[in-house]
């Protein structure tokens, strides 16, 4: 399933998902704006790998003294995907 996901509170201005519906594995993240080489980044480190586990180790990081980061957005992104 391909989504969209307008982030809140972050540099970056939308996160596009692809994740398997039948697996729950993420086929590919790609960030809109933000640091390319962290959100280049993450995103080829959460490739291949199970939306939960990805979640529960991305949601609550902060950027500096900001609520949320681009990793805790793609973790309300991919909570989102799977709802």
């Amino acid at each position: 399933m391909k989504t969209i996901y307008e982030t809140k509170g972050t540099c970056s201005k939308a996160i596009e998902l692809d994740v398997d519906d039948a697996t729950g594995i993420i086929n590919s993240v790609q960030f809109v704006g933000g640091c390319p080489g962290n959100t280049i980044g993450v995103a080829q480190l959460v490739r291949g790998r199970k939306v939960e586990d990805v979640i529960s180790q991305l949601e609550g990081i902060r950027c500096g003294m900001k609520p949320t980061s681009c990793p805790d957005q793609l973790a309300q992104a991919l909570k989102q995907a799977i709802a």
